[in-house]
């Protein structure tokens, strides 16, 4: 097991991480509200939370992850009346959206997805304690959390108690993220709207509630970390953290990790602007999903990530090079007396590693994948392979991939295509023999040809451009 160190929101500071228990982490994250199908900027913040447990088994740990479903707020309420639907018809598929943006981009799945809909018993039975202690009141049919009676309101995004003015509120949960007032527990029922029975009347819970109930549910009432985007750090997660340490007189969560936002061409995503992307959108219009997970997990998750589509077609490059050493070194002769690579591979697990543990650095990660490739290569060149270097490589990239979860070809292809991965290498080489040609290397470009002609395969020059087949 690693040490590891994370930068805390909570005190803005870069830090060793001590979870409670040896060994263990247990991390809830904020997951998607289903009135629509998730867009990249969701789905950056949801690879930040898998790269987050995976990085984390990856240093020794065990990791318990919770991420909630919300499917009951005013989004999902309006939508499905609009829709003419009941509120779990409405939502059931955009869940089954959301579960499947998950599996094409390769993202783990958590131990648990609960529901807010479900686990309205836990929400009741905080309010009442909430109400019992003072914290909250009963107003317009509602529940309100008095923030003025929290005298760390604000500690994690900042805000200032001063601001608060008594006796004012906000029912919505959509409201603008620079208010600063009571927030609601409990909104009674309007009319047509869905409801449950509680101590106050019909009514619903509100969306800061959902989530302290439920990672308090399955986690405790205290856990060790507690994820999402940053533009959940207010109001949201302050909300979270006012009603659940008034409820239960303990540390909520100990560690808060926010990613940054995705931008699009440099401005910020909307519908309005065009350049609102799903995946289901981006898929339908060609783009790999191993370049999109490249692509969004390859800038830190504490920077802004600027999304193009031309960074899009850098990532499918990138992969295609790492397809191209591995195609080579399978098809490599260990014809050197000693193996050449087993320092390099040491070398090279230790600095990955190292940059996982340093707030999950994937970006260093990336950088040393590609100096090793690069080491890779020239030992294939220069004819150094030797005894077990081919499978020394291969269970280095297979240990970075528990990470990365890219590296693989073969892992992204349906199972009935078999060569797939071999077929992108090809592919690789014989555009790069192009690139030579129109560069007039032709030397490069024989070397490719004759390396090709080794390996069965032959390619024919047409006026399309380059095309191979098996021999």
């Amino acid at each position: 097991m690693r040490a590891v160190t994370f930068y805390n929101t909570l005190g803005r500071r870069l830090g060793p991480f001590e979870p409670l228990e040896l060994g263990k982490v247990r991390f809830y994250t904020c997951g998607p509200t289903v009135y629509n199908h998730a867009h990249i900027g969701n789905l950056r913040t949801f690879l930040f939370e898998d790269l987050l447990r995976r990085g984390l088994r990856f240093l020794g740990y065990e990791v318990t992850q919770v991420m909630n479903v919300t499917d009951v707020d005013d989004k999902t309420i309006r939508e499905a009346a609009a829709a003419g639907l009941s509120l779990d018809d409405y939502t059931a598929p955009y869940i089954d959206s959301f579960f499947e943006d998950l599996d094409t981009l390769h993202i783990e799945r958590a131990e648990e997805y609960p529901r807010a809909t479900h686990h309205i018993p836990e929400m009741i039975a905080m309010v009442e304690s909430l109400v019992a202690k003072g914290y909250a009141y009963v107003a317009d049919g509602s529940v309100f959390f008095r923030i003025a009676e929290d005298d760390d309101y604000g500690r994690l995004s900042g805000f200032d108690l001063a601001e608060v003015r008594q006796g004012e509120r906000v029912a919505s949960d959509e409201y603008d993220k620079e208010d600063v007032r009571d927030f609601v527990l409990w909104k009674g029922a309007k009319p047509e709207e869905p409801s449950w029975d509680s101590p106050w009347g019909p009514g619903r819970p509100g969306w800061h509630l959902e989530c302290s109930a439920m990672s308090m549910r399955y986690l405790g009432e205290t856990f060790d970390i507690h994820t999402g985007g940053v533009d959940n750090i207010f109001p949201h997660h302050e909300n979270e953290i006012a009603q659940s340490e008034s409820t239960t007189g303990k540390p909520f969560a100990r560690y808060w990790l926010h990613a940054e936002h995705l931008i699009v061409d440099g401005e910020k995503m909307s519908k309005s602007a065009g350049n609102f992307y799903t995946l289901k959108e981006l898929l339908a219009q060609g783009v790999e999903p191993r370049a999109m997970r490249y692509l969004l997990s390859s800038t830190h998750y504490r920077k802004k990530l600027n999304f193009t589509l031309e960074g899009l077609a850098d990532a499918s490059a990138a992969l295609r090079r790492l397809d191209e050493m591995r195609f080579r070194l399978d098809h490599a002769r260990e014809e050197a007396a000693e193996p050449s690579l087993v320092a390099a591979t040491g070398e090279a697990l230790e600095r990955f590693t190292e940059a996982v543990a340093d707030d999950l650095n994937v970006a260093g990660c990336l950088g040393t994948v590609f100096g090793f490739s690069k080491k890779v290569n020239v030992a294939i060149e220069a004819g150094e392979l030797g005894p077990g270097d081919r499978e020394r490589v291969h269970r280095l990239l297979a240990r970075f991939d528990e990470l990365l979860g890219v590296l693989d070809p073969a892992a992204w292809q349906p199972a009935e295509t078999g060569e797939a991965g071999d077929d992108a290498a090809i592919d690789a080489l014989v555009a790069e023999r192009q690139q030579a040609r129109e560069s007039r290397d032709f030397v490069r470009a024989d070397e490719i040809r004759d390396e090709l002609a080794a390996l069965g395969i032959a390619i024919e020059d047409t006026p399309q451009g380059p095309r191979w087949k098996r021999q």
